[in-house]
């Protein structure tokens, strides 16, 4: 039956359980009688709503509250154990995947480090080690934690790259840093049979799921647009705004900000990335006679390089002098940033640009104020003004968490309902040589 608009009884029975769910999940514990304003829903609809989320388990009960001269009113939440997401980033160091229940509670973690080593000695982004760590490491988080596959809403994963959308190969993904060219990421893990095939995968760019767990949860939350900038061996963004909900991922980090510049990852010159990525700040260091820590991941590095520039004072208020290298390219770098800042300032005109990744937060609490000055000096005078840098407030596992929400925003959008996807039948041959190559 339809309705006006060609929308059927279906489609709004879909758009009120979504209406609820959705209070609930962000401003519960609500009881009926507050569902109705929050919603725009009559009595009789949300009490229907309730009744069914209730039966199906997606609701529970969560105390009561009094109300004036009448019966107390019994508080509604949604039911942190009625589904589970995984949540997956897939960065430049190291995968990390994150089991999480419907309250995004984490319950199991596990991370597998991007790395050359063994006999083969393989490129630490070859397509078959990284889907092998994502086969043992779901298998790992839902064996520690003891949930059964089939009650996963879906696993979300975050990559390094552009993902596009085929009707053959579903996500396929575009990391040209990292060597990945038209990757079918979605068909291999499929293939694979890492999970059944009723369960979906959400395969987006890294910095659009940590700006949607920003957005969300995080520094963006209230804000009706944002840039949100991952800084890790990498850089990127995602830009929100009324017209790109829930964000778009935009390879900023390969904006040109040096004609005839450094050589970047990705083949061009004078990128961005190749002056304020962590992989690139530790070899400029290096380029202008500094000292970087070797034989380490670039995490402790890049903390080794700002220790050196900016030292602790000892509880005399003493302490050693500035490494002077370390802090010029740190102080240059934060000048480049600023230039970039000034571009997203210009461009999308933002309410808030938020900084994070690991990288982004180790720089941000050094010279964030700095970076801010400079992205004032190079924006336009109004959108600069009425823009707020600040960094992230969910730290460096916010991808995980916004890779975890994908499936969960989808749910939530079908009104609660699962997604049932068409099972992928394996290609043999192709199991066999991910056999073989997981365990050379």
């Amino acid at each position: 039956m339809k309705v006006r608009n060609g929308r059927t009884v279906r489609d709004l029975r879909r758009e009120n359980r979504t209406a609820v769910l959705q209070r609930l999940y962000f401003d519960g514990p609500l009881s009926r009688f507050s569902l109705g304003p929050v919603t725009g829903l009559s009595s009789g609809s949300v009490s229907n709503v309730v009744s069914e989320l209730v039966a199906e388990g997606l609701v529970e009960d969560a105390g009561s509250v009094e109300s004036a001269g009448g019966r107390p009113r019994t508080l509604l939440r949604v039911s942190a154990r009625s589904g589970y997401m995984i949540g997956v980033d897939i960065g430049e160091t190291r995968v990390r995947i994150e089991l999480f229940d419907l309250a995004l509670t984490e319950l199991a973690r596990v991370e597998r480090p991007l790395e050359t080593e063994g006999p083969r000695r393989v490129d630490r982004y070859d397509v078959g080690v990284v889907v092998t760590h994502l086969r043992e490491g779901i298998a790992e988080v839902l064996d520690r934690a003891g949930i059964a596959a089939e009650r996963l809403l879906g696993v979300g994963i975050g990559v390094p790259g552009i993902v596009a959308r085929t009707a053959e190969d579903g996500a396929v993904v575009h990391g040209q840093t990292i060597g990945w060219d038209a990757v079918p990421l979605e068909r291999l893990l499929r293939e694979s049979r890492i999970l059944p095939g009723t369960v979906p995968y959400y395969i987006d760019n890294g910095a659009k799921t940590l700006g949607q767990a920003e957005m969300w949860f995080g520094a963006g939350r209230g804000a009706q647009s944002a840039a949100v900038v991952l800084f890790g061996s990498g850089v990127g963004a995602c830009v929100v705004g009324d017209d790109m909900r829930p964000g778009r991922a935009v390879e900023w980090g390969h904006l040109t900000v040096r004609v005839r510049g450094r050589r970047c990852r990705c083949g061009a010159r004078g990128c961005l990335e190749a002056y304020a990525g962590a992989e690139a700040l530790l070899q400029r260091w290096a380029e202008a006679g500094g000292q970087p820590l070797v034989g380490v991941d670039e995490e402790t590095a890049l903390t080794a390089m700002l220790a050196a520039a900016y030292p602790d004072p000892d509880a005399s208020g003493a302490g050693p002098e500035p490494d002077a290298t370390a802090l010029a390219v740190l102080e240059e770098t934060a000048e480049y940033l600023g230039a970039g800042f000034s571009d997203l300032i210009n461009l999308f005109q933002p309410e808030r640009i938020l900084v994070g990744g690991w990288a982004g937060l180790q720089l941000g609490r050094r010279f964030l104020d700095s970076v801010t000055a400079h992205a004032a000096s190079y924006a336009l005078t109004y959108p600069a003004a009425h823009v707020r840098i600040d960094l992230g407030t969910l730290g460096p596992d916010a991808v995980t968490v916004g890779a975890a929400i994908l499936p969960l925003a989808d749910f939530f959008a079908r009104g609660g309902r699962p997604e049932q996807p068409e099972p992928v039948e394996p290609d043999p041959a192709w199991r066999t040589a991910l056999r073989e190559r997981s365990v050379q």
